[in-house]
């Protein structure tokens, strides 16, 4: 009787796994440091704070309200660090380096939570003062209300561009 038999075929054992398998990288989303989306994130934040500083500083008497003068500094600490991470962002795309060294993402991280942090609280703390003296002193004649809005809106954009920047930065971060 022709019947068939199972034919039993030897298997390769794996090799024992001694080093643990290699991580798998996160690929670069525009909006990282180091890509052409992250400059012009910078770039808007830096063009936002020099537009929200000049507008304030035109105003003669931007200095006798404490939450002005925050809006000012918080500008000009926005507009340091945002020129300093746009040359650094665009000497990265120049010689195509890679910014995703560790140390180097985390200062990228805690600068932007901060600067961004500040510039969203002096930006809130302007409008809450500019609305203080239009609604409800009924100041706004006196005072130049339209430069403190405008001001305060130029602040929130550079923070608008600011905050995605921080949260793909934190993002890298966490997944390194």
């Amino acid at each position: 009787m022709d019947l068939s038999h199972p034919a039993v075929h030897p298997v390769g054992v794996p090799p024992a796994l001694t080093q643990p398998p290699a991580r798998v990288r996160m690929k670069d989303y525009q909006g990282m440091p180091g890509t052409l989306g992250g400059l012009a994130l910078r770039l808007g934040q830096l063009g936002f704070a020099v537009i929200s500083f000049s507008i304030m500083v035109s105003v003669n008497d931007f200095a006798s309200v404490t939450a002005f003068c925050y809006l000012v500094a918080a500008t000009i600490l926005q507009t340091i660090w945002s020129l300093t991470l746009a040359v650094i962002d665009t000497y990265a795309l120049l010689v195509r380096r890679n910014l995703h060294n560790s140390v180097l993402v985390s200062l990228f991280a805690i600068g932007d939570g901060v600067t961004s942090t500040l510039t969203f609280a002096a930006a809130c703390a302007t409008a809450g003062i500019t609305v203080l003296i239009d609604n409800d002193l009924n100041q706004c004649g006196a005072n130049q209300c339209a430069k403190f809005e405008s001001s305060a809106a130029m602040a929130f954009l550079s923070w608008t561009m600011g905050a995605p920047s921080f949260l793909l930065t934190f993002w890298l971060l966490a997944t390194r």
